[in-house]
């Protein structure tokens, strides 16, 4: 399965303006930019898209993870707090932290912990954080 997304871009990092588009339409020329992503004015950002696809890709990886010991959750929401730190080599995203409240009727403790973890580090997402990033570039002059 391959899915796409894009950005474009025009200006300058500042004062220059972005919009994002996904296959789906879900996103379809969203607003994005310096303004946006570090001084809060209205659009999206990386960050928050990341963490977006976090907490959705997690939540369905622990249905999963549930389902194989037995289990069905009534409620799962998670909320992902992505930090991003400037270092000596620019923004780096250094910690994705997911807060975890579900409702589940009878689980197992045990259980339970055993799906979350499994969830946490199975995730794609999760996975991806770690991920070999390949790149094919070309330029217009």
């Amino acid at each position: 399965m391959t899915k796409h997304a894009s950005a474009h871009w025009q200006g300058g990092l500042k004062d220059g303006r972005g919009s994002l588009s996904t296959e789906s339409g879900v996103l379809s020329d969203t607003a994005y930019g310096f303004r946006a992503r570090f001084e809060g004015q209205p659009g999206t950002n990386p960050e928050e898209l990341i963490g977006a696809a976090h907490a959705g890709c997690f939540s369905m990886a622990l249905a999963m993870q549930l389902g194989l010991a037995g289990m069905t959750a009534e409620r799962i929401d998670t909320k992902a707090e992505v930090t991003l730190e400037q270092d000596e080599g620019g923004f780096t995203i250094t910690a994705v932290h997911l807060s975890l409240q579900a409702h589940i009727p009878g689980a197992d403790r045990a259980a339970f912990e055993s799906a979350v973890e499994a969830a946490k580090t199975g995730c794609p997402v999760s996975r991806l954080l770690n991920a070999e990033i390949t790149l094919e570039a070309s330029l217009e002059s």
